[in-house]
């Protein structure tokens, strides 16, 4: 009787406290590492498929969505940081890479843009927007001297380059949109859930 008594105690005890926060932890680590490699593989695509160089920073900032729903800014940012370095570093397509460095995170700060009046917010958002790409292509030509950038630049004209960056405008809002709406549909998704 003692032994089957010392049986379940051993083995189906209570976790305290200190080891289901470890385990949470742990998953927490576990989920964004793996969550950190599904969007270097995402930019990783942007190597092999040519027209993917604008699409893969975008579906790979998806991936910081279910990191912000269950544990938070902090962490999206992280899962962000360290995806990017690792693009940067192990990606094929750098444009690609670079892109999603410079914008990547905005899921993760969009909310609290959101909280701004509909002017200002849209100001701010478009001026995020345009500043990042702008920033980014003045280092990749001038600091970084890309010259594969310069010469399709140069063959493209300045009315085309204009023209890509007011579609880009148009491509980042309804971004935005489909971004809100997906955030929407996690949250509804986690309290079911719960």
């Amino acid at each position: 009787c003692g032994c089957v008594v010392c049986f379940f105690v051993f083995f189906f005890r209570q976790k305290t406290a200190y080891e289901i926060r470890l385990s949470l932890v742990g998953t927490e680590i576990a989920l964004c590492g793996m969550m950190t490699a599904l969007a270097v593989v995402i930019l990783c695509l942007g190597g092999l498929i040519p027209a993917a160089t604008f699409c893969c920073p975008v579906l790979a900032s998806l991936v910081l969505l279910p990191v912000m729903q269950r544990w938070g800014r902090r962490d999206a940012v992280l899962v962000w940081a360290a995806s990017a370095v690792l693009g940067l570093l192990l990606g094929p397509d750098k444009e690609a890479a670079a892109l999603y460095a410079a914008l990547g995170y905005y899921p993760a700060i969009r909310a609290g843009l959101d909280r701004k009046r509909p002017a200002l917010r849209w100001a701010l958002k478009l001026l995020l927007f345009n500043g990042a790409t702008i920033a980014l292509y003045a280092l990749l030509i001038f600091v970084l001297g890309l010259n594969a950038l310069v010469e399709e630049y140069r063959a493209t004209g300045t009315a085309l380059l204009i023209a890509t960056l007011a579609l880009g405008n148009v491509v980042f809002v309804i971004y935005d949109f489909l971004l809100k709406r997906l955030e929407r549909v996690l949250a509804a998704r986690k309290r079911r859930t719960e």
